[in-house]
């Protein structure tokens, strides 16, 4: 029998690939597909928003060419695969011609011709009009989403609207194709969407403006400061047909959205405990993060992060929530959250006049998770068991801001017409909210 393999993403599925399929199939018995895989895709630059590696093994499956799938997840893993299934012939597209002549030594490498006219690219530009985004704030976060969103396909930053033109000008001069509005509503007149990366307070109203205009809003965290305020735009922005999401990037890392599936599947068993912490020292206290009246401290600023584990394990609904913080001009500079579930214990450290270890630990009936500083853009973690041959390491690709794996998902959201992201759910937002609402309220908060 002969085996040949080839490989491919086989975003949107055309007749492109089909013959390819055919092609491939003709020059032996048995064919071997393999379909990259969404984190390898991102590895090599690639941030498509249409179909997802589940997806897109299910499409080259329905063409009935291949005899088994694989997944490809690793660079150096076509010699593998040629070795370990006994390979005879490796076929690839021709506008690849040269780059595989090393697998020559392991198998005969056929380049086959394209179908012309046709491809991923064209069909994705045919099927997706470019989507436009407008930056509402212009400060330090605003800076970096403008690269990242150049990793994003159908993605365009449009312009920027600060309260102080100033600081506009200043961003839009490092991007000369980027338009500054005097005005907000204008501004909305001329996007599909909006990044609101302003102070904490000012969220609601912008984002609900842009909700009534009929405007996909991605809201920097905290998103809101209560979950009244964050039920009332999801909901909005259903009613009115448009995307609301709230802008955590590491809801979307893929370190961390692998480890939320890796525990929830039962790697270390019941998860008993979580531990996350976060802290930062900041020096000058003029800033808005130190100003009670802009929601200033470590709880509005940074609780969002170790939050977001809880409640992607434990879910929404806790029986006890207690803080213990540390008050200094208005603020906390420190805070220490409690909170009991019914089948288990959370807690969570914040600082921005204390520093601490930012650390993450899952505690489970089998074994934990450890995920060491800055846990909270990880390229790295650890499952650790009673027996330490068992232990496993863990290693993932983190790009520059990170950024560009929540506009992603963002725009793969407005695309696919779903208005949550499994990454961080509608009530996972709301629930965090309304924890930041407790101690707004000074329910339970006791100072030290």
């Amino acid at each position: 029998m002969k085996t040949v393999i080839t490989y491919g993403t086989y975003d949107l599925l055309h007749q492109g690939h089909i013959n390819l399929l055919r092609r491939a199939k003709a020059l032996g018995d048995y064919l071997i597909v393999g379909v990259t895989n969404d984190n390898f895709d991102r590895e090599r630059g690639k941030l498509n928003v249409q179909n997802n590696v589940l997806e897109r093994v299910e499409a080259v499956k329905a063409t009935g060419l291949a005899d088994k799938i694989i997944i490809e997840d690793y660079f150096g893993q076509k010699i593998d695969d040629i070795q370990r299934y006994d390979v005879d012939v490796f076929a690839i597209g021709s506008d690849w011609v040269g780059k595989f002549d090393y697998l020559n030594e392991f198998c005969e490498v056929v380049y086959l011709p394209r179908t012309e006219g046709v491809s991923s690219t064209m069909l994705r530009a045919a099927r997706q009009k470019e989507i436009k985004i407008g930056i509402v704030g212009a400060g330090r976060i605003a800076r970096r989403f403008i690269p990242e969103s150049n990793y994003v396909s159908v993605v365009k930053v449009r312009g920027i609207y600060d309260i102080v033109r100033a600081h506009s000008e200043e961003l839009s001069a490092l991007n000369n194709d980027i338009i500054v509005y005097d005005d907000y509503s204008q501004l909305l007149d001329d996007v599909d969407a909006v990044y609101i990366a302003t102070p904490h307070l000012s969220h609601f109203d912008l984002a609900l403006e842009a909700i009534k205009r009929h405007k996909h809003v991605l809201i920097e965290t905290p998103m809101v400061l209560s979950d009244e305020q964050a039920k009332q735009l999801y909901e909005l922005a259903e009613n009115n047909d448009v995307i609301a999401m709230e802008a955590c990037k590491t809801a979307h890392c893929p370190a961390f959205t692998h480890l939320m599936s890796m525990i929830k599947s039962g790697v270390i068993g019941d998860v008993v405990d979580v531990e996350a912490s976060l802290s930062k020292l900041l020096p000058d206290k003029n800033l808005r993060e130190f100003d009670p009246n802009q929601a200033g401290g470590s709880m509005y600023e940074l609780a969002s992060y170790p939050l977001l584990p809880v409640v992607k394990l434990f879910g929404c609904e806790y029986k006890d929530l207690r803080f213990y913080s540390l008050f200094d001009g208005g603020v906390d500079i420190f805070t220490k959250g409690m909170i009991l579930y019914p089948h288990g214990t959370a807690s969570f450290k914040l600082g921005l006049g204390v520093k601490t270890e930012g650390n993450l630990v899952i505690s489970g009936t089998k074994g934990y998770a450890y995920v060491p500083a800055p846990w909270w853009k990880t390229d790295y973690f650890e499952l650790r068991y009673e027996d330490q041959n068992l232990n496993k390491k863990f290693f993932y690709k983190w790009d520059e801001a990170g950024l560009r794996y929540e506009i992603q998902e963002f725009i793969s959201c407005i695309v696919n017409h779903r208005f949550s992201t499994a990454r961080l759910r509608r009530r996972e937002s709301v629930a965090i909210a309304g924890i930041m609402k407790a101690f707004a309220d000074r329910k339970n908060v006791i100072e030290i």
